[in-house]
């Protein structure tokens, strides 16, 4: 592909990119991400494997079979030869696609693969004529639509396309009929911990007496919720992974897996096979290894196991596929102890899309209860840390740190706690995080590609205690340990699948609840573990909790698998359609001030009282530039949800309705008390462009 000039009277790509940046930006989340071209490589789609080997030679190229996903083939090329080398290539009739490979600024760790894909979300107005006209403007072929998400589609470049991926994105950002443009791109997974010390026989995170290094309390009580149950066979967790030794003794017996799939080599045989692929082995067996008479149990030994072996990376199809498939073939609860090779990573409109239909759809519409680890760079899942000292200089300064699916408002991140009930050193925090468990304790530490494992700066000196997690592992000579067993399994990473565990004993006791109960139930019912020492690392004490009843280092707690089952048993079905709904209207017209961080706010008051099970925000506003206002709306107990960022470019109305469907983050309202004051809050903060909140409407139902 070749850069054109801009077509006549076309708008800048973006009004921060300028014409000469716009391959340098990827539209990413409703942000925009620097990128760089990585200058001794390009990737490269054939029509076969073969034909990639014979062109590597013609060119006098090196191929990385280790770099890459399957899908692509990683070329190493002299930096002064790749440009026109890769125009060669590009000519190529062997070949069907070629792109150059990107890193995210300052983040030389998180490589970016081009697909030949873009996903468009168009106005609502926009009719098929004019969405095919755009299309054969830039070179596209429409293809599927995304489910949830209106007038959103995935479309292919064809060969009239002229530019790649990330630069026909930013010019079809700037139109007003497009609401977001993203390129489908593909970067690598990341598992959050390899555990490294000699094994240790006790499951001490399971339940304990005490003992050296054991804290009172600082297990799930898991023996006491096997009192009421230990798991049924129809509750099925899926652990994404990098595959589950399923000769292992701990995960055998009558309908014990369940639709297993093998994404990477497309097999429905999801075994590790390459030397370092043991980490999904110790996680399915955290969450769901059988009680046998042999070896270790699960946190619900008698549920099923899903295993899925992912692919390695993560772009927009893998992570649709991934969760279809854990959907479709009956998945229960969705364990995932890995997050994007990225330190600033925000995800998708796809990806955020296919989280929210597991969340929703799944489980014949009650919702999948999706776990992720925190990660462990003791870092937070979404802020900016000063860093400096890194090995090479990756990091430096103020770096900001999001690990996309952690912040999703569907998904439960764990962080993780120790054996004295502590924080583990390396546990990320944050607000986004939902409650901890137990896990081992070591310094932190993020793997980069090409840096290798790399302890963060500050160095830790102190003495950090505590003991590692008992599970499973991969049978014979493979895996982390001689033996079927690894004692030292830790990070986030072993504290996720523990959380998935504690889920599916919920669900075991109360099948009819809905994911967003089941999350409530462990936030509820959770431990309040406090840690007021200071962070070994940066000094920090965030190990005490707020007037809301969390802490940024354990969320609401560590979860107790004993009061989440009590809970559980108790509860009352909520699952039945609401029986009322209560709607009110302002119609004051109000100015929106220009350039003023502190906007307007409009208020309805709410008089019933009930609790909140559904909500919708509809609103009417002018505005000479609608790219320049956030749109809040504030519950009477001050919860606040962001209804819409700075995404609307150029338009001039917005006439819409949010809901739980389009607007996932609405969901942190559930179960809340209607009564009060709801106020919608709208900030332009951005000079010379004005506008008007013209109406505005809350429907709730109870």
């Amino acid at each position: 592909m070749t850069n054109q000039p801009n077509p006549a009277n076309e708008p800048p790509a973006n009004a921060s990119v300028a014409e000469e940046s716009r391959g340098k930006i990827l539209q990413r989340g409703g942000e925009e991400l620097v990128i760089e071209k990585v200058d001794d490589r390009f990737a490269v789609q054939a029509k076969s494997q073969q034909q990639v080997e014979d062109l590597a030679k013609n060119i006098s190229a090196e191929i990385d079979p280790k770099a890459g996903p399957p899908q692509l083939t990683e070329f190493v090329v002299n930096p002064t030869q790749k440009d026109q080398v890769l125009k060669e290539v590009r000519g190529s009739d062997a070949v069907d696609y070629a792109s150059n490979i990107y890193q995210i600024k300052d983040n030389p760790g998180a490589r970016i693969y081009l697909t030949n894909e873009i996903t468009i979300q168009f106005a609502p107005t926009v009719n098929a004529e004019r969405i095919a006209a755009i299309a054969t403007e830039f070179g596209l072929q429409q293809g599927k639509a995304i489910v949830g998400i209106p007038n959103t589609f995935v479309f292919q470049l064809t060969a009239n396309a002229t530019e790649n991926p990330v630069k026909i994105a930013n010019r079809l950002i700037a139109k007003t009929e497009v609401l977001t443009a993203e390129p489908n791109v593909i970067i690598q997974s990341q598992s959050h911990y390899r555990p490294k010390d000699p094994l240790y026989l006790k499951q001490w995170h399971l339940n304990h007496t005490g003992g050296q290094d054991l804290a009172a309390n600082s297990h799930v009580f898991a023996e006491q919720a096997w009192e009421t149950t230990r798991g049924s066979r129809s509750i099925v967790v899926a652990v994404m992974d990098d595959g589950v030794d399923l000769n292992h003794p701990d995960f055998q017996g009558i309908g014990k897996i369940v639709a297993p799939r093998n994404f990477k080599e497309d097999t429905f045989l999801p075994l590790p096979d390459e030397t370092d692929e043991n980490h999904g082995t110790s996680c399915a067996g955290v969450a769901v290894a059988e009680e046998n008479g042999f070896g270790v149990v699960g946190a619900a030994p008698g549920c099923a196991l899903m295993p899925i072996k992912t692919t390695g990376f993560l772009d927009d199809e893998t992570i649709e596929t991934l969760f279809d498939w854990a959907v479709t073939k009956g998945a229960s609860v969705i364990s995932c102890s890995w997050g994007p090779s990225a330190v600033y990573y925000p995800l998708s409109l796809r990806q955020r899309a296919a989280i929210t239909r597991a969340a929703t759809e799944g489980r014949n519409g009650k919702g999948c209860i999706i776990v992720f680890a925190a990660g462990n760079a003791n870092r937070p899942t979404s802020g900016t840390i000063n860093e400096s000292g890194w090995q090479n200089n990756a990091l430096t300064g103020n770096t900001k740190w999001l690990g996309g699916f952690t912040v999703h408002p569907d998904v439960i991140t764990v962080s993780a706690s120790t054996s004295l009930g502590k924080k583990a050193a390396y546990s990320n925090w944050g607000a986004e995080v939902s409650v901890c468990a137990p896990s081992n304790n070591a310094p932190p530490g993020v793997g980069l590609p090409d840096l290798g494992y790399v302890y963060t700066p500050p160095e830790v000196r102190s003495a950090l205690r505590g003991l590692g997690v008992f599970t499973t592992d991969r049978i014979n000579a493979d895996g982390y340990d001689s033996s079927n067993f690894t004692s030292d399994f830790g990070g986030t990473s072993s504290a996720c699948p523990l959380v998935a565990g504690v889920a599916a004993l919920v669900l075991s006791a109360n099948s009819d609840l809905t994911a967003q109960e089941v999350r409530q139930i462990l936030q509820q019912t959770a431990d309040k573990i406090v840690d007021a020492d200071p962070d070994p690392q940066f000094g920090l004490r965030k190990g005490t909790y707020e007037a809301g009843g969390r802490s940024d280092w354990f969320g609401y707690g560590k979860v107790n698998a004993t009061k989440a089952v009590q809970a559980a048993t108790q509860r009352r079905s909520m699952l039945t359609a609401s029986t009322r709904s209560l709607s009110s209207q302002n119609t004051t017209s109000v100015i929106i001030p220009d350039n003023n961080d502190q906007g307007i706010v409009s208020v309805i008051q709410i008089g019933d009282t009930a609790a909140l099970r559904e909500i919708q925000v509809s609103l009417d506003i002018d505005h000479n530039y609608l790219g320049d206002i956030t749109i809040a709306l504030i519950s009477p107990s001050g919860t606040s949800v962001t209804l819409q960022g700075r995404t609307l470019g150029r338009r001039t109305k917005l006439q819409t309705i949010y809901t739980m469907q389009t607007t996932p983050t609405l969901r942190k309202f559930l179960g809340q008390q209607t009564q009060g004051r709801w106020q919608l809050k709208i900030v332009d903060a951005i000079a010379n462009d004005g506008g008007t909140l013209n109406w505005w409407k809350l429907t709730i139902g109870v």
